[in-house]
């Protein structure tokens, strides 16, 4: 088989330790880099995914973790676990407040609905079995529908083996693509979180700062059946038993140390070309920055004389605020830099590249003019129709997934729409009956209300004129009417009641054409303009992957002809990312950075109230110096959070930080507010992520939560 272009694209001597977040394949080819950094074990060890550390990291679905226990404990991040917290919570038992412990198998709670856990068992490039020859001569819809078909048939091969979950990845833009074939756990249960006065301490005040002291761990534990196969929930499955287990480094960590981070980094963007960079920045960001704000003020003003439904908002409010302060803080990272001119010189630099020999300019020229034009097209779709998708009740996006998943049943399982198919059904039920916990129509009202008039007063040929027809929207409408309007489409619907809910994920086309109901018959109108922009998109998407997989082509050429590394960006699969223990020399606010927070911050910070809550139990052994065995000798106390200079993302949340014999010794959860532009372009000097150390989940979890049960099962006594 040929060599795949991602082995190609490596040049060891030009990457640099902390820069990359690394396939494990390629890992061997930077295992200079890797030695020279600290590390003690052997780089190919980590290439072999069933094997020691690399089968203990698992997935769960946007976040990271990795199993601590021979019975299955997941260690991940708290705002991981956030949402089964908050699922499991009501105001007379508010486990987001106070935390919640199992002492054993039978107190353990089932997770949210919907939750997994996912354990990589192969990753296999399948490029030519995506783009064939057939499909290489295709574009637009035709290219699209077939690289679909193809995906599909691949998957269905790969998940006979019963209790999988496979999907095909692509890397470059497309260039490759990699089917990875993953064990699915789907009776996930919460086993232990700290109060929010630990696991979101500082909350969004401390959120992408330093310095930081959040304890921000939390556990799951995974259940199959007794035959130990993947199963739905039951009260007779048993803890899986994982085939490799990380365990606890016996030696606390200090600066300049070896670390590495194991996880799945949702995505970065240093691919990108110089007009997304500019649309990214200059309206994107923006745009989501201002309508985010706006939101959160909604949410909090609707739910502040109800806890219960504050409860329920709880972790869309912590995810919208994350991404809200990671945003702006991109932004004010880009203002005034010099990041858009770079990028443009270096895209000009690899056009004058192309254009000087033949062969290169008669390959690659007409794309690199080409995916311009095709990016252009759809960033207009995207400022277009940026108010409509908040304006669209959460109800009617429910009915309207429902009445798809209908029509899309009632054809055979290959021929579906991907995303309908049978093995979509679990996730669809899931979201469906999640809206118990996370959803209230007041909240709901009040929030696509606010989106819907600045949707209404947009031109009507901006407008999707479907929409428009069922909500009853029309030129020149008072708020007042826009509201009447809005008021009606939402009395006219019983798919609040989840009951009612559950019974239309069994119910035929036909009985949606019947329907009544104001949502329903919305989801049936709005139907084939649906169809249609889908259609649109994918003839759109076509394009784009053809020239944008020949660009990266291109780009990958000319990188080598210069002696650099090109690694993929990051596309929610796993990868491996490396680095050092390590302050700073000056933050953003002119001080030093010292590599470790300790327990002595949460004292000085903790007020008592509000995001710096910190329990009464903890506050009273930190003062009485109760540190057992987790105080460092260094620091004279117990350490909270670290610095390193690993490369992460988003969904690297949860990662296990291992340190150069391959020992857990803490979690990443973070980065800091001036790096998080390395997502677009990568910052050696500044970016640093953030870990849990250790240490304190330990201390924690033995002197303040008591929590000997787990710690005795993770062999820490």
């Amino acid at each position: 088989m040929k060599k795949s272009l991602i082995a190609l694209a490596i040049l060891s001597t030009a990457a640099h330790a902390d820069e990359g977040m690394w396939m494990p394949q390629q890992l061997p080819q930077v295992a200079k880099q890797l030695k020279a950094a600290g590390l003690k074990l052997d780089p190919a060890t980590l290439t072999k995914l069933t094997e020691f550390p690399m089968g203990a990291i698992v997935s769960l679905g946007g976040c990271s973790a990795s199993f601590v226990s021979p019975q299955g404990l997941v260690a991940t991040n708290h705002h991981c676990v956030y949402n089964s917290v908050a699922h499991n919570s009501t105001p007379e038992r508010d486990l987001l407040a106070n935390g919640f412990l199992a002492h054993s198998l039978g107190e353990e709670l089932p997770a949210a609905p919907g939750s997994r856990v996912y354990v990589t068992k192969a990753v296999t490039n399948v490029s030519g079995k995506i783009v064939s020859a057939d499909v290489a001569k295709l574009s637009g819809k035709k290219r699209s529908d077939a690289i679909e078909q193809n995906q599909k048939k691949l998957v269905a091969d790969c998940e006979q083996d019963a209790g999988h979950r496979c999907t095909v990845s692509a890397y470059y833009g497309g260039l490759e693509f990699y089917l990875i074939k993953q064990l699915e756990i789907r009776d996930v249960r919460l086993v232990h979180a700290p109060p929010a006065g630990v696991g979101k301490f500082g909350g969004d005040t401390d959120n992408w700062m330093w310095p930081r002291h959040t304890g921000d761990y939390g556990f799951y534990r995974a259940y199959v059946s007794k035959d130990g196969k993947a199963a739905d929930f039951s009260k007779d499955n048993v803890p899986y038993l994982p085939q490799h287990v990380l365990k606890l480094a016996k030696e606390g960590v200090k600066e300049g140390d070896f670390v590495m981070a194991l996880g799945y980094p949702g995505r970065t963007n240093r691919h990108r070309l110089p007009s997304e960079v500019a649309f990214t920045f200059g309206w994107n960001y923006p745009a989501y920055v201002k309508m985010s704000g706006e939101n959160l003020a909604i949410i909090a003003r609707e739910t502040a004389d109800n806890k219960d439904t504050a409860l329920k908002y709880a972790a869309q409010v912590a995810s919208t605020n994350n991404y809200y302060k990671n945003r702006q803080g991109m932004l004010d990272s880009y203002a005034g830099s010099d990041i858009l001119a770079r990028k443009t010189a270096q895209h000009e630099e690899l056009k004058a590249w192309v254009n000087a020999n033949a062969a290169r300019k008669a390959e690659y020229a007409a794309d690199i003019e080409r995916i311009e034009q095709l990016i252009a097209q759809r960033d207009s779709d995207t400022k277009r129709d940026f108010f409509l998708g908040y304006s669209k009740p959460r109800l009617l996006n429910t009915a309207r997934t429902l009445y798809r998943l209908a029509n899309e049943t009632a054809k055979p399982d290959a021929e579906r729409k991907a995303g309908f198919q049978d093995r979509d059904l679990p996730r669809i039920k899931a979201s469906v009956a999640a809206l118990v916990r996370n959803y209230d129509e007041k909240v709901d009202q009040a929030l696509v209300m606010h989106s819907l008039s600045k949707y209404a007063a947009q031109p009507k040929a901006q407008r999707n004129a479907a929409f428009d027809a069922v909500v009853g929207i029309q030129d020149g409408m008072s708020a007042e009417q826009l509201k009447t309007a809005l008021t009606t489409l939402y009395a006219g619907s019983k798919l609040g009641d989840k009951a009612e809910r559950a019974a239309w994920l069994e119910r035929k086309p036909a009985d949606f054409l019947a329907s009544n109901d104001s949502f329903i018959k919305a989801a049936v109108a709005m139907s084939p303009a649906d169809l249609k922009e889908e259609a649109e998109d994918e003839e759109l998407g076509g394009n784009i992957q053809q020239a944008y997989a020949n660009y990266m082509k291109a780009k990958i050429a000319f990188m080598n002809s210069r002696g650099q590394a090109v690694y993929p960006d990051a596309n929610g699969t796993l990868r491996v990312t490396f680095g050092n223990i390590a302050g700073r020399d000056h933050g953003a606010d002119g001080t030093t950075w010292s590599a470790f927070t300790t327990v002595n911050g949460v004292l000085a910070k903790a007020t008592g109230k509000g995001e710096f809550n910190a329990p009464a139990a903890q506050l009273a052994a930190i003062k009485a110096k109760d540190f057992g065995k987790y105080v460092d000798s260094k620091l004279k106390t117990v350490p909270v959070d670290f610095l390193a200079t690993l490369d992460i993302t988003g969904g690297n949340s949860g990662s296990a930080a291992l340190n150069a014999k391959g020992e857990f010794i803490g979690l990443a959860f973070d980065g800091t507010l001036d790096s998080i532009i390395s997502d677009w372009d990568y910052n050696k000097a500044n970016t640093r992520d953030i870990q849990v150390d250790l240490r304190y989940m330990l201390w924690n979890m033995k002197h303040v939560d008591h929590a000997d049960n787990l710690l005795k099962e993770m062999g820490a006594n």
